[in-house]
């Protein structure tokens, strides 16, 4: 799907994505239950543009310690979404702040998926960049962690992110869409939600959950 076409997306939600993939037998495409989003208003959608964070044990001088995010946040493209892979959850690495997601927005990124920490939320909530987080934490990465590889297949919390892949986010959660299965996988959605819409129409009339779940199949 061509990124101007991602935002007809937003009649998705999480949950249904989530069933919908189950449905074809991919069941492990929702990141774990830790992942919050900083503004729960905010609905992310996008493609991904991963990174890869490792431990270190100090900062030795004269090295720059943030050379290979700094990268990727300079190549960031429109509706691009950064996930950012730290083995979370953490309680030591912080990789994500106000001034990635400042030159971030200067390049039409979709938001930011870590299952590491994010600090300066503040800032972040105030220019409603949609971030989704394992944590909230002062702590820098400088001396403590580094990006050492950009653009590869990682694991974000619990789950496989290859760049490229649709990356869904709302208040229920974060839910990857592989790109080889994402025709389908969006067809599919957009019809459960047009058959829940019936359903819930149904419910509200008043007809019984058993009655409506018997003609439309739908729960």
């Amino acid at each position: 799907m061509p990124a101007d076409d991602l935002q007809a997306l937003r009649a998705l939600n999480a949950a249904v994505l989530s069933d919908t993939l189950d449905s074809l037998g991919l069941m492990n495409q929702a990141m774990r239950p830790f992942m919050r989003p900083l503004d729960e208003t905010l609905p992310l959608i996008g493609r991904a543009r991963t990174g890869v964070y490792v431990p270190v044990a100090e900062h030795r001088d004269g090295e720059n310690p943030y050379e290979v995010e700094i990268a990727l946040v300079d190549d960031l493209q429109l509706h691009d979404v950064v996930v950012l892979a730290c083995d979370g959850p953490t309680d030591r690495i912080a990789p994500w702040g106000e001034l990635l997601s400042t030159a971030a927005v200067a390049r039409g990124a979709a938001g930011c998926v870590t299952d590491g920490l994010v600090r300066d939320v503040r800032q972040i909530r105030e220019m409603r960049f949609p971030v989704f987080c394992g944590g909230i934490g002062p702590l820098d990465t400088k001396g403590r962690a580094r990006m050492v590889e950009r653009d590869v297949p990682v694991q974000c919390a619990g789950v496989l992110v290859r760049p490229g892949d649709l990356v869904f986010g709302d208040v229920d959660g974060v839910v990857v869409v592989p790109r080889v299965h994402e025709a389908v996988v969006l067809q599919r959605a957009l019809d459960k939600v047009k058959g829940e819409n019936l359903s819930r129409d149904a419910l509200r009339q008043g007809e019984k959950l058993a009655d409506v779940f018997r003609r439309l199949g739908i729960l």
